[in-house]
């Protein structure tokens, strides 16, 4: 039987996004025009017309003000997990402040939803080689996997050398570490499992990598996406670099179309179910 997948999504707005940190201050969050409720019921209802279940790793910020879309997605039977409460990287976080993050995030997330929260995922892929000890936190305020690593070489973030799937960091632990999906070609570690990857990269490509990572190498894989992705519509903000503008407008246009051909091309399920219920 051919594996499945999971589908996640980051629940944050475009200006929480950390490329633009620099740029707009957390002061203003609360005045600028919200987009992540709309578009995060537009994936909703795309997931419904396609039977595909997913894992929203959402910002306590984002639950609090919108607690009605966080009850919607756990209503439709899809997972909620913890994206911290206002996106601030691991590596700008003591061990100390890091778990009262987690541990706040954690339980206003399941005081909203009713439903246990079991997985986190760093702001920006933010746990790395040097703040390992983040993963032993985790487990200790009670969570059951992290999807926070990605083993790719880049200028943000990245362990290169860390395994590719699902794995155990912590000895004689049932806690999991389950990285973002990549493809090993050329000796390297390509990223195929979302973001502005999958809006860099023509479809087939990406198709085709998860055909092979499902096929050949018999595993599940796992895809992420923003609700700002697909929101070509958003407020555009002037003052970034050109790397920055590059990185975050690139294809917004394309990219709806681009999940509903993932949605039809594999099945999708969440990360508890693909990953933990085996």
């Amino acid at each position: 039987m051919k594996p499945k997948n999971a589908m996640t999504v980051d629940v944050e707005d475009y200006f929480q996004v950390s490329a633009f940190e620099t740029y707009i201050d957390k002061k203003q969050w609360d005045s600028l025009p919200n987009r992540v409720e709309n578009n995060t019921n537009r994936i909703l209802d795309l997931f419904n017309q396609n039977n595909a279940k997913a894992t929203f790793f959402t910002l306590g910020w984002v639950a609090e003000r919108f607690p009605a879309l966080v009850k919607r997605i756990v209503e439709e039977g899809h997972e909620l997990a913890s994206h911290g409460y206002e996106h601030i990287r691991v590596t700008e976080q003591t061990p100390s402040k890091f778990r009262e993050d987690i541990a706040k995030t954690k339980k206003l997330l399941e005081d909203i939803s009713g439903q246990e929260i079991k997985g986190y995922r760093a702001a920006s892929y933010s746990i790395v080689s040097k703040n390992l000890w983040a993963l032993d936190v985790l487990q200790e305020e009670g969570y059951k996997y992290s999807s926070s690593i990605y083993p790719v070489k880049h200028d943000l973030y990245g362990i290169p050398d860390a395994p590719r799937f699902m794995y155990q960091p912590i000895e004689n632990n049932d806690f999991k570490e389950i990285p973002i999906t990549t493809l090993r070609l050329f000796k390297k570690n390509l990223p195929c499992g979302g973001g502005g990857f999958f809006r860099l990269y023509p479809y087939f490509f990406s198709k085709w990598a998860f055909k092979n990572i499902n096929n050949n190498e018999k595993q599940s894989g796992i895809f992420y996406f923003h609700p700002w992705e697909i929101d070509p519509g958003q407020p555009r903000q002037k003052q970034l670099s050109l790397k920055t503008r590059f990185r975050h407008y690139l294809n917004l246009s394309k990219m709806e179309k681009r999940i509903l051909n993932l949605l039809q091309d594999f099945d999708w399920d969440t990360m508890d179910a693909v990953f933990l219920e085996k």
